[in-house]
Formats: C-alpha cells, structure tokens, sequence
C-alpha cells in the first residue's frame, strides 16, 4: 500500500475499533493496531483513548518507534462547560505527554460529562460561557507546550449541530477540526464548511459515512453507538460524503495539516480482526486516487 505523496497521512487507534466509550467493542492489542497501520505504509498516528497507548513518555516513544510511526496528537473528551480547574488540569497532562512525543496536535472535544454520546443535556448561557472561557485557556496551555488546541465537533457533545459549530466559530477563536463524518451526523455539510471558513480548518479527519443511518441519529431514531455497529461509518467513497470535493476544497485553500483516516469502528464479537485493516487499506487507496487527481503545483 503506498500512503499518497505531497500530503500528510496518518490514522487512529478508533480506526481499530479502540474507542474510550465503555462497553464499545472489543479491542485488538496495541502492538496489533500499531504494526497493521506500519504495514499499510502509514508513518503517523493519534494516540487514542488514555490508557491504550503507554503514558510514559519514554515508553510511548519507544513503542511508536518500534512501528516506524510519529505521533500526531491525540484526541481530549472532557467537559468544558463545568469544573475549569479539572478540564486544565487533564489538558495539562495531555499536552505534556504529546509534546514530549513530538506531537503538535490536541484534538479537544465538549464532553458532557455523561457516558458515551448518545445523550446531552441543553447547555445554559452561563455554561456556554465557561465552555468557551475553559476552551480559549486550554488553547493557551497547549500554546506553552508548542501544540496547537483545536475544537473537534462531534456527536454528543456540546458542539455538535451547525447552529453549535457556527455560534463556536463566531464566539471563540480556537480553530476546528473537521471531521467529515461528525459534522453530518450533527447536520453540517462539511464541503460547505470547509468553504465558509478555510482559515480556521486546523485538523482534518476524514471519514465516510452512510446518509440513511446518518438521518436516524439525528433524529434520534437510532442511538449513534448502534448505528455505528450497524456500519453507520464507511470506507472513504463508500459512503454518501463528497469526499473529492472536500479534499480539493482544503487543500486549494492551502490546508498543509495531517489527513487523519478515522473511520469510528466498534468491533463485536465474531468481527472480523482483519476488518479494520482492510477498510484503512480502501480508503487510502480512495485518497491516493483523490490526490493524484489534484492540480499540481
């Protein structure tokens, strides 16, 4: 497999099914999903949930070492909106550990506080206001540690419908990560996004996804961790996304950030080992076609 030239590509533990939800699926050994993405020719990864990789520094560097593979960031779920001091103080670990690795990225979601994501209470003004006073101080303590903090909207969590993403872009200057697959699953069309604001597009997840589970979750017909099961994710161009188009938006707009493949997986109990591998390989093959489609120079 040859991971396309000219852009940045990197993958993420979920992508195996390795989620920080409890009771998700079952969970294949680190050293498995670290050798699988190595062998796909991907050189960079997330960290994944707290706990599945080291937390050691030097153990973490060791490991990635091992699998010919760098350290792209990680992925932060904690609520915003209520306890700043424990917020900053989970921030300021992570931002230590990924620093330390050579990471430049913290991925920082508003978790409610709740499990999983297929519940959210309504935030009030005044729990808006801390969301985004606790947000633009992580921003800060990523600063210090040479990161860049970006806003990574997401299904369940305090940001997740377009009315949320814009009023966040319009209260905060912390820039987003764009992940394709979250933003239609809270109504967003991420092309159009992409296109509405390309100066604050700092971290891209691509991934694909079926529009028919899609419209359930929204609706609240279908809870998202079923639906994820049922295959709600697919391999890029498998699903109803326009991912050609989004591709070519960012990177004509001058995005030279990582393309994450992050395909959101739970894997049951007669999966497949072998599945997330094979979906990784499809959708680097549908990038590669993508980028040796764009206009050169």
């Amino acid at each position: 497999m040859t991971v396309p030239p000219g852009i940045r590509v990197a993958s993420a533990p979920i992508s195996w099914g390795v989620c920080e939800v409890p009771g998700w699926g079952r969970e294949l050994a680190a050293r498995t999903v670290l050798a699988e993405m190595s062998g796909l020719g991907l050189r960079a990864t997330e960290l994944g949930p707290p706990g599945y990789l080291p937390r050691d520094p030097e153990a973490l560097r060791a490991l990635l070492d091992e699998h010919e593979l760098a350290l792209v960031g990680g992925f932060l779920a904690i609520p915003l909106h209520t306890d700043p001091d424990a917020a900053l103080a989970a921030a300021e670990d992570s931002a230590a550990l990924f620093a330390a690795c050579g990471a430049g990225l913290l991925v920082l979601a508003a978790a409610t506080g709740l499990a999983g994501y297929d519940r959210r209470p309504v935030l009030d003004a005044e729990q808006w206001r801390t969301l985004l006073d606790t947000t633009a101080r992580i921003g800060e303590v990523a600063a210090r540690h040479g990161l860049l903090a970006v806003l990574h909207p997401h299904v369940g969590t305090h940001v997740e419908t377009e009315s949320e993403v814009e009023r966040f872009l319009t209260d905060s200057d912390l820039p987003l990560c764009l992940d394709t697959g979250h933003l239609v699953l809270g109504g967003t069309d991420p092309v159009a996004l992409a296109r509405k604001h390309p100066g604050r597009i700092g971290h891209l997840h691509l991934k694909d996804v079926r529009a028919d589970l899609a419209a359930e979750v929204r609706a609240g017909t279908l809870p998202y961790t079923e639906a994820v099961g049922r295959g709600l994710f697919t391999p890029l161009g498998e699903g109803d996304i326009d991912i050609e188009t989004l591709v070519r938006s960012v990177h004509g707009a001058g995005y030279d950030g990582w393309y994450v493949l992050e395909q959101d997986t739970a894997l049951g109990d007669t999966s497949p080992d072998d599945l997330p591998r094979q979906h990784t390989a499809r959708s680097l093959a549908h990038l590669g076609r993508i980028v040796g489609r764009l206009p050169s120079g």
